[in-house]
């Protein structure tokens, strides 16, 4: 056997054990999802509003939302305790004590929604109906001031809301397309 033939079978043998090697055992548990069951826990906002379901509310409706399943951890008019303030804080993120609440922090008002959306009440996480959650996300803008308790926030308008402190943060992820 000449040495190129030795090479290219060394060569063979390492590449066909490479290729063992890197097949995938996998302990052949659970099965694929199917794109019902992806679609329902596909429930993305986006900042630009890409994602926002149909539906819709204002700050009135979302007083008494608020007052049924959130008001137990953020208090009356989101002021905090036992869980996060959500109101108040505007002007305060420059100094020693910084409040960070969604009038005073947040950079979108559709990444509001999102978290109530998806995330809220703590203890009943995605309970709350599409204009539950518009209602309660126009109660949080219309207590910190950025919006009027008459204003209905929906798929149009909640991405029109300019946040107090959206300029303070920069954009890395350009907006998305339809």
């Amino acid at each position: 056997m000449s040495m190129r033939e030795l090479a290219w079978g060394a060569i063979a043998f390492v590449a066909v054990g490479c290729a063992a090697a890197t097949a995938v055992q996998t302990p052949n548990l659970g099965r694929p999802a199917t794109p019902a069951e992806i679609s329902g826990w596909d429930i993305s906002v986006g900042p630009d509003g890409i994602g926002l379901p149909p539906g819709s509310g204002t700050a009135l409706k979302g007083a008494a939302v608020y007052e049924q399943r959130c008001q137990a951890c953020h208090a009356v008019k989101g002021g905090g305790q036992p869980n996060d303030r959500l109101v108040g804080g505007q002007g305060s993120l420059a100094g020693k004590t910084p409040v960070r609440t969604i009038g005073s922090y947040w950079p979108y008002a559709t990444t509001v929604f999102d978290y109530v959306r998806r995330a809220m009440p703590y203890t009943q996480p995605q309970s709350l109906t599409d204009d539950e959650v518009y209602a309660v996300t126009a109660y949080l803008l219309n207590l910190n001031g950025i919006i009027g308790d008459q204003d209905e926030m929906n798929a149009q308008t909640l991405p029109r809301v300019t946040m107090p402190n959206r300029e303070n943060f920069i954009v890395v992820y350009p907006a998305r397309r339809r």
